[in-house]
């Protein structure tokens, strides 16, 4: 596993020459989230799809 630093270096290195910070704000933000859901998902706190779906009326 890498370290914060090493991430951070890793997404700076993705990035185009003409990036802004906004850009960078939006890969480090995206990191995040996906992070952030798969420890909800490692930790049993999902919904199932179809329950999601019934809940807002798209299944019936």
């Amino acid at each position: 596993m890498s370290t914060l630093s090493q991430q951070v270096h890793q997404i700076a290195d993705a990035l185009p020459p003409e990036a802004t910070w906004d850009d960078v704000r939006y890969q480090i933000e995206l990191k995040a989230s996906v992070e952030r859901g798969l420890a909800d998902a490692k930790a049993g706190r999902v919904v199932p799809v179809e329950e999601l779906l019934a809940e807002f009326g798209v299944f019936e």
